[in-house]
């Protein structure tokens, strides 16, 4: 079935966020979380647009033709390390504050999906995406994965590299299959590395 609506879906989400929250300072992480999200938003060297802001997500997004599967994985991994640069920076920083000691336990994973279950609504100067698709993708960020960083790349989206030869191992990280089952949704197979790697 060819698809109407094809819709890349990009979600970094910041691991320990609510952990963060509750033990800093509001004048602390008003500076911190905001400056990580910014970095993230920076790094965007793909094109991808800017949904929504989700306090401790960002919900990037790409019509059409999608970028090539290397490119994409880069753009995962250049969003990975600005994140722990900013990161790094962040608590040198403001090392003298209280409770930046919690500013290290932060980390980032990040959710790539693709459907044509998705549809664009305009309010006020943001595209919201509506759709079972942005469902998924919002629901695969609750997994069984033992890791606080990681890709997770969905099978559908996966699926539309076949022509491509995909190389599953990146020399920082190997893909590895798993699944999940939502209520609703039913079983969902999708792809994950760990990119805790990457910190080395």
């Amino acid at each position: 079935m060819a698809l109407h609506n094809p819709t890349l879906i990009c979600i970094p989400d910041i691991s320990g966020f609510t952990r963060f929250m509750s033990d800093t300072n509001i004048e602390l992480s008003a500076k911190v979380i905001p400056a990580l999200l910014n970095e993230i938003i920076y790094a965007n060297e793909i094109g991808l647009r800017v949904s929504e802001i989700e306090g401790d997500a960002i919900l990037f997004f790409k019509k059409g033709e999608l970028p090539p599967f290397k490119d994409l994985i880069n753009q995962c991994k250049s969003f990975f390390t600005q994140f722990y640069q900013q990161l790094d920076a962040l608590s040198k920083k403001y090392s003298k504050e209280k409770g930046v000691s919690n500013v290290p336990q932060l980390g980032l994973k990040i959710i790539l999906h693709f459907g044509d279950n998705v549809e664009s609504v305009q309010i006020g100067n943001r595209i919201k995406l509506m759709g079972e698709d942005v469902i998924v993708a919002h629901r695969l960020l609750k997994n069984d994965i033992k890791e606080d960083e990681y890709l997770l790349i969905s099978e559908q989206l996966l699926n539309q590299y076949q022509d491509e030869v995909i190389e599953r191992n990146f020399g920082w990280g190997e893909l590895q299959d798993d699944e999940e089952r939502y209520k609703h949704l039913g079983e969902i197979n999708y792809s994950y590395v760990k990119m805790t790697k990457l910190l080395e």
